[in-house]
């Protein structure tokens, strides 16, 4: 589980408890049903409307990556590439053919698979600069429902407020003693729709975009490898090369790692 994303959540849902503790708010003075149905199910609703109906009943699957680790070691894969790139120098590139089904990733199964075939190095990088847009595209129409979600949250809360507003406000000539407890009661729509943006919508569609610059990162460092290979660029100039990718704090420390592999150059 992502710890940065749950210590979060956690410390926003503590922050509002010992607020609403703080503030002496009474709890139930902060549940409303029927402002939970104007926000919550309005804002779904249009959310729902402006999204296809096959990404609205998966979306509990994307929501759950905001909650994963993020198991992305791109370490492992610069040693990777720069240990295929040896092979290709002392055997040839159609050696990496014996390698290429144990590879753990697509990406870079398909774009070595090309290279080997003989594929024009601008053609397979194209078809792979493709494939990374392609993800993009996909994964920003996943994350465009939270997005949409964080802008229909508070717009409903608004709606509900001005609903309650409405019925306070034709009720000024006849009793006015419930006039505070309705005008709270008003306000609860508003509250409703800035904690589902706020606390929900917007923190996962940015903890998603997170997950996709990272996932395009690898994938531009495997396709830069690749290439390096297919043009036979010394194995030592190829690590250099995709060090640019590596946090610089763990550079030093994969540059040893490879070296006590036997690494050379």
């Amino acid at each position: 589980m992502d710890k940065a994303y749950m210590i979060g959540f956690g410390v926003a849902i503590g922050v509002l408890v010992l607020g609403v503790e703080a503030s002496g708010v009474a709890w139930g003075a902060l549940y409303d049903l029927a402002s939970m149905f104007i926000t919550f199910g309005g804002a779904t609703a249009t959310t729902m409307m402006q999204n296809p109906f096959e990404l609205t009943m998966n979306i509990h699957k994307i929501y759950k990556l905001a909650w994963l680790k993020n198991e992305i070691d791109i370490n492992r894969y610069v040693l990777q590439i720069v240990s295929l790139s040896e092979i290709a120098r002392r055997e040839g590139i159609l050696a990496l053919e014996d390698h290429v089904d144990k590879l753990d990733s697509k990406f870079l199964t398909k774009a070595l698979q090309m290279i080997i075939d003989g594929t024009d190095p601008e053609i397979a990088k194209r078809v792979m600069r493709i494939e990374i847009e392609a993800l993009e595209a996909r994964h920003a129409g996943n994350r465009g429902w939270f997005d949409t979600l964080a802008t229909m949250g508070p717009a409903f809360g608004m709606l509900g407020t001005l609903i309650g507003l409405v019925g306070m406000l034709s009720n000024l000539g006849g009793d006015t003693s419930g006039l505070g407890k309705a005008m709270a009661a008003a306000l609860i729509t508003t509250l409703y729709g800035s904690f589902l943006a706020n606390v929900f919508a917007i923190p996962t569609n940015n903890k998603l975009k997170g997950r996709t610059g990272d996932e395009v990162t690898l994938m531009n460092m495997l396709l830069e490898g690749v290439m390096s290979i297919q043009a036979g660029e010394n194995p030592k100039v190829i690590m250099d090369k995709l060090l640019c990718f590596v946090d610089p704090s763990s550079r030093d420390a994969l540059i040893k790692q490879r070296e006590a592999e036997g690494g050379g150059g």
